[in-house]
């Protein structure tokens, strides 16, 4: 029997469900929140995985969220807070040495210079070209790309973009070309020739991304790193709390809207009536909730093909669907530790900038393309690429006094295992690499491991969603991005069947806590309901772009 209706029901509450509610509420619309997991926030969340220790559990630092957004939705006033590294990254390299990056270019410039005094004088043109370049990409990404196959008002829309770009310098539009096609190294060389700097600069086109940096496609993966505009100059930081505070605020802005929110409530399948047209979810306990328009935070490809039948959903874009690409090859570790880190390159233990930066461990990329060699012949690399985060020096809620939470963030980790090989029974090998690995630039670091919790790419899978622990909810390849993202003809987050949209980070623009597909949804969504000209935020009016 079914016992509520809405306007709108939206698979999810990670980041962007959230924030699509709470847009769509404002605008008027009765708005159903339905979470699998017992909290809101999906991959965006606090969690406690030890007695007295809690962290980020999946995503795990501040960057790439939008703005807008933040100050749409008044997360500040719901008790957001961010702070900025004092470091941006830090890279020890096998000879004992370091390259410390700070947001501060004349700082970082004269630390390249320690190192390559012919990189330091190229970096302030690398760095401005990256600038611009982030410039003219962030400009469309607050609203729907043209709609290939769409119609004159697609068509017009590609026009209104192309006499954009003809006010961007020649330059510019060739560099643009350019990241979007070739390979982080090859971009990175036509500045640099020292080997950390572009390690360090190249791991950025890696992280979650399964490919060696000299695989054509990582630059503009680089790139995608770099649109960020919340922290000071596009920098990296931590939001008080951990990551599930974002999630937690926009959650409060959207219930004060009117959002009804219930987490431990699993979607199992799409209503569909006999004109293709999507009127409600059926739940894991068979109950039936029915909306005028149903918006999925999942990522596409699962939605497609476990929520629908195969019936259900026209061929040609259930192939595409079958051949969308999901690998980032994360794994990731939370680590409760007794001390910090004492680094052989930079010895103490006493809190330091480098403690609080993007401890990066992937000293050179002939060092990163092995470790994506390694894994592809044995599943992961005894010689991982390791991120390690320590956000206890940034945030003392998050351990006990004198103690600190680690969160580690690894590549290269197949979610398939060669030779009939199972993430069950090897995580903890696969875990021993990476600890083993930190302690060699660190060797207090595993005699400090008080807890750990461990996120193979089959638990990031089964537990978040995230298919091949694919991060991105769907590889930033170029094939799948912008009009192509998440299929040509439906990247204006209207999916194949009638009353169905996206919201989360399988549409455009993509990964990230960013909150910009779920904003960008809601604006497709209130227009279609045709009250999207009455919705004023402050002086803006959330309207088609």
């Amino acid at each position: 029997m079914i016992k509520e209706k809405y306007d709108i029901v939206i698979i999810g509450g990670g980041h962007n469900g959230l924030v699509c509610a709470a847009y769509l509420a404002k605008g008027g619309l009765s708005v159903k929140v339905l979470e699998k997991r017992g909290v809101v926030g999906g991959a965006a969340v606090t969690e406690e995985f030890a007695p007295g220790f809690k962290n980020s559990t999946c995503s795990y630092t501040v960057g790439l969220l939008s703005p807008r957004v933040v100050n749409d939705l008044n997360l500040y006033n719901h008790g957001l807070k961010l702070v900025p590294r004092p470091m941006l990254n830090f890279i020890p390299t096998s000879d004992g040495n370091y390259l410390k990056a700070y947001a501060d270019r004349e700082k970082f410039k004269n630390e390249i210079a320690r190192h390559c005094v012919q990189d330091a004088e190229a970096f302030s043109n690398y760095d401005a070209t990256i600038s611009e370049m982030a410039r003219v990409i962030r400009d469309q990404l607050h609203t729907a790309p043209p709609n290939v196959g769409g119609g004159y008002k697609e068509i017009f829309k590609a026009w209104r973009l192309s006499k954009k770009l003809t006010k961007v310098k020649a330059e510019t539009r060739a560099n643009l070309l350019e990241i979007f096609t070739v390979s982080a190294a090859s971009f990175l060389s036509r500045w640099f020739k020292n080997d950390t700097l572009k390690a360090l600069l190249a791991f950025d086109g890696i992280v979650g991304n399964l490919a060696s940096p000299h695989e054509p496609g990582t630059a503009y993966v680089l790139m995608h790193h770099s649109l960020g505009e919340i922290m000071p100059k596009g920098s990296w930081g931590h939001a008080i709390g951990g990551m599930g505070s974002i999630s937690n605020a926009i959650a409060t802005e959207a219930l004060n809207a009117g959002v009804s929110i219930e987490t431990n409530k699993a979607v199992t399948k799409l209503l569909v009536d006999d004109d293709s047209t999507v009127f409600g979810v059926e739940m894991k306990d068979g109950k039936q909730i029915h909306g005028r328009a149903i918006v999925s935070n999942i990522n596409p490809k699962l939605l497609f093909l476990d929520f629908l039948e195969a019936s259900q959903v026209p061929e040609s874009f259930r192939h595409g669907m079958q051949r969308f690409k999901c690998v980032s090859g994360s794994f990731r570790m939370n680590v409760a530790l007794s001390e910090l880190p004492d680094f052989s390159c930079s010895p103490g233990k006493s809190v330091e900038d480098h403690h609080g930066a993007g401890i990066i461990l992937a000293p050179t990329m002939a060092y990163q393309h092995q470790a994506l060699e390694d894994a592809k012949k044995n599943g992961w690399s005894t010689r991982p690429i390791v991120e390690m985060v320590i956000p206890s020096t940034l945030d003392d809620s998050l351990a006990p006094s004198g103690k600190h939470v680690a969160s580690l963030f690894c590549q290269h980790f197949l979610p398939n295992l060669p030779d009939n090989k199972m993430w069950d029974s090897c995580q903890e090998a696969a875990a021993n690499s990476v600890i083993n690995l930190v302690s060699e630039f660190a060797p207090n670091f595993q005699k400090s491991i008080i807890a750990q919790k461990i996120l193979s790419p089959l638990q990031l899978e089964q537990e978040f969603g995230l298919l091949g622990g694919d991060i991105f909810h769907g590889a930033l390849d170029l094939n799948q991005i912008w009009s192509s993202r998440p299929q040509l003809g439906h990247a204006a987050y209207r999916m194949p069947l009638k009353g169905l949209y996206l919201c989360g980070a399988g549409a455009h623009p993509g990964g990230g806590v960013t909150g910009i597909p779920g904003h960008n949804a809601a604006k497709e969504i209130l227009h279609d309901f045709k009250w999207w000209n009455k919705i004023q935020f402050g002086n803006r009016f959330l309207a088609r772009e």
